[in-house]
């Protein structure tokens, strides 16, 4: 539960991290490690505490410079291969901020692989962020993947009830083949996903002895890939905005 309000002047609070991803600071999970390695000032004083609260009054800054609520940015990107899903890469690498012409700092919304293409948000909005991301935020994700070897009814079945990785088993899934390349010993699969572990996609088909060859996010939530080519991206409009906040409200 949100720790908002206002206090006995009438001047309306908030809790610290939530404050910082609503600038568009980060999301509000990095935010909260911002503040515990004593990064965030309020009023020249270091905060440590995640339970702190500020107003629009206070001056807050992180690494010493000051925070300033910005406009909202909300883009839609067809992620190429060979581009990592990260704000900058030690080893010189494309990311996808290279992608994305603005002077704003933003950021991805969860992550896709660096080999896989497909349906990425990139944002500065953190608290949106945080919500689409959340483990119990339930937002669908839809993946086409080229798998090595042929995939039987059975199988499919297996992805839609679960399977387990590392000790825990997956929630449940939408799942259908595409199609069947007997010639070339290759399967070709939908699978739609609510969950966000790591490699969860590939790891799903590995535990059934299928090699992920190719893999593509077609889809978010009820977003999709329609007018874009890969590598183009485009921003969401004011409705798109106000219909995801609303698909992550109904999905707890």
């Amino acid at each position: 539960m949100e720790i908002i309000g206002y206090n006995d002047f009438g001047v309306f609070m908030e809790r610290l991290q939530k404050y910082l991803s609503s600038c568009g600071v980060d999301s509000r999970r990095k935010c909260e490690e911002l503040i515990l390695q004593g990064k965030v000032k309020v009023n020249g004083i270091k905060i440590t505490e995640l339970g702190y609260k500020v107003s629009e009054k206070d001056k807050i800054s992180v690494d010493d410079v000051d925070v300033i609520r910005k406009e909202k940015l909300y883009y839609l990107l067809y992620k190429p291969e060979k581009t990592i899903c990260s704000v900058k890469d030690e080893k010189n690498r494309t990311t996808i901020i290279d992608l994305i012409d603005t002077e704003e700092k933003v950021f991805p919304v969860g992550r896709l692989d660096y080999d896989t293409t497909g349906l990425l948000l990139i944002t500065n909005d953190g608290e949106l962020t945080n919500k689409l991301t959340h483990p119990h935020g339930h937002v669908e994700k839809t993946y086409y993947a080229k798998i090595d070897g042929i995939i039987t009814p059975a199988e499919i079945k297996t992805l839609e009830n679960g399977v387990v990785l590392d000790g825990i088993k997956t929630k449940k899934a939408r799942a259908k083949i595409k199609k069947v390349d007997k010639k070339n010993q290759k399967s070709y699969v939908e699978l739609t996903i609510t969950e966000g572990r790591n490699h969860q996609v590939k790891n799903m088909f590995a535990s059934l002895g299928h090699k992920v060859l190719k893999l593509k996010r077609t889809n978010y939530a009820f977003l999709d890939l329609r007018g874009l080519s890969i590598g183009e991206y485009r921003t969401l409009s004011v409705k798109e905005v106000k219909q995801l906040y609303n698909y992550v409200n109904s999905h707890k």
